[in-house]
Formats: C-alpha cells, sequence, structure tokens
C-alpha cells in the first residue's frame, strides 16, 4: 500500500510540473484518475488577486467502474518483442478493424522481428472487439494486441 501512495504522490506532483487537468495511474485491476477542476468565477465579480490563487486545486480521485476496466472476449497476444503492424503495408487497407468478423486462422496482423515479418492469426472465430496496439508501436511478449468475441 506504501508503494502505491508513492505512486499516487509522484502523480500528483508531475501533474503540477507539468499543468496537467487530467491523469490516470492503473494496476491490474484498480485505476486512480486525477481530475483538477478549473476555478471558476461570478461572471462580472470583482475579485483582487490573493496569494492563495497561486495554490493548484485539490485533486480528486474517481473510483473506475471495475465491469469496464475488465475487455471483453479473448485476447490476442503478441507471441515476441516486435514492431506491430496492422496492415500488409504502408497506406493499405488494415487486415482488421473493429467490427470485423474473423475466422481461427486468418491474419490479424504482423511483428516485424529482426527484420522478419511474423504473421499474428486469429486464435478463435468472432468479432473484432478491440484494437489495443497502435499500428509502428513496439510490443512485448504477452501484450494483448486486439480482442475477439
Amino acid at each position: 500500500m506504501a508503494d502505491l501512495k508513492t505512486k499516487i504522490d509522484k502523480l500528483a506532483q508531475l501533474m503540477d510540473e507539468f499543468g496537467l487537468d487530467e491523469s490516470r495511474l492503473s494496476g491490474p485491476d484498480w485505476c486512480v484518475e486525477f481530475l483538477r477542476r478549473p476555478k471558476t468565477r461570478p461572471v462580472g465579480a470583482m475579485v483582487e488577486a490573493s496569494p492563495a490563487d497561486d495554490e493548484p486545486e485539490p485533486v480528486e480521485m474517481v473510483a473506475p467502474n471495475p465491469v469496464a476496466a475488465v475487455p471483453q472476449g479473448v485476447p490476442i497476444s503478441s507471441p515476441m518483442t516486435g514492431i506491430w503492424y496492422d496492415a500488409p503495408n504502408p497506406g493499405a487497407t488494415p487486415f482488421v478493424k473493429v467490427g470485423d468478423p474473423v475466422t481461427a486462422g486468418q491474419v490479424v496482423g504482423l511483428i516485424e522481428a529482426m527484420k522478419v515479418f511474423n504473421e499474428i492469426t486469429a486464435t478463435v472465430n468472432g468479432f473484432v472487439v478491440r484494437i489495443e496496439a497502435a499500428n509502428g508501436r513496439l510490443v512485448q511478449p504477452g501484450e494483448p494486441l486486439l480482442f475477439i468475441a
């Protein structure tokens, strides 16, 4: 628990340092969101500046909806470290999009590792419900690339 408090304190410090209005910190079964409420003043009111006006607003923690945090469907995970590509070449139509039907064995993307393009295939029949990996981004073994339901 002390480790989580340290992470939350560090995130709040980074929000102040970079002037962020919102941020999120999450783990496998939890999520903490920081939302900074803008200071509001009545319209037409004359307000003198005071040293208290320079103080940051308190940070509000919002509990996530636990159902929304759990992805639906069967994950298609990366078998290796490499660069994820969602299309056979730049400018081409992606192999799959959200809502597309897929069959087991169908190519859903490519991972480039050591100058070799490895086909990633669906393991189940269904529909693509969520795509996690961004095109051209490094992925790690076990990282979910997309979900099929």
